[in-house]
């Protein structure tokens, strides 16, 4: 990792800051990737915003035909006035947690070539909306075997320079964005934590929106990144 001004990294490394957000539905990534991005662009600075799922994940439309199909998931996003059920990575099996391994190889060696492509533009900070760790944390990572197979994807796939975690209680993320029951929504919070540790994510607490807008932006500052940027000649 690289501790040097965004400006001057970019310069002699030709590589810009990788930053992802994960977490939970409904715990307000969206609305913070929006904030972010807007407060870099303020600085003078070139983003790139990508979504996993649109922008990385393999056979995404395959995926989703399933989903819809055979376990029978709605589409769209919930939102308070209008909730919507779905029926997917809630969904536990072995031949899906299987079926889900193999995907999530291939999610990550396609999130390689898709850094690399997009690392070779003008982007000075590019923002992930989800990464592969929102994929693993669909696994059962008390599991041995689910726990060694994450520590192997984890090795694969690249790692962002900082990784959001942005932690929420169960109860209130569901009524910001009734999708998944939330006994669910507890266990999956649980695999996040347990990701934490062994991807090295930066966690960031539940709070108000602006104490959290702020400790994003302090943990990013670290590269330089708000500093005032030269003007263009």
């Amino acid at each position: 990792m690289n501790n040097q001004p965004v400006g001057t990294r970019k310069q002699k490394n030709s590589r810009p800051i990788l930053v992802s957000f994960s977490g939970i539905d409904g715990a307000g990534k969206s609305t913070q990737i929006e904030r972010l991005c807007s407060s870099l662009t303020d600085s003078g600075l070139s983003v790139m915003r990508l979504e996993f799922w649109n922008n990385v994940v393999a056979f995404s439309g395959l995926r989703a035909g399933f989903s819809h199909k055979f376990l029978h998931s709605e589409g769209g996003v919930g939102a308070p006035e209008k909730p919507v059920q779905r029926n997917d990575k809630n969904t536990q099996s072995w031949s899906l947690n299987l079926s889900r391994s193999i995907l999530y190889f291939f999610d990550a060696l396609n999130l390689r070539r898709v850094i690399n492509k997009v690392s070779k533009g003008d982007a000075q900070v590019i923002v992930f909306d989800r990464f592969i760790y929102d994929q693993l944390a669909t696994l059962p990572l008390q599991s041995a075997w689910a726990s060694s197979y994450v520590r192997m994807i984890l090795k694969i796939a690249p790692k962002p320079d900082v990784a959001y975690l942005l932690d929420a209680m169960p109860e209130a993320a569901r009524a910001r964005k009734p999708e998944y029951p939330v006994d669910f929504l507890h266990r999956y919070r649980n695999s996040y934590l347990q990701l934490r540790d062994m991807a090295g994510l930066s966690l960031i607490d539940p709070m108000s929106q602006d104490e959290v807008h702020e400790a994003i932006k302090g943990e990013l500052n670290k590269f330089g990144v708000f500093e005032q940027q030269p003007a263009l000649a």
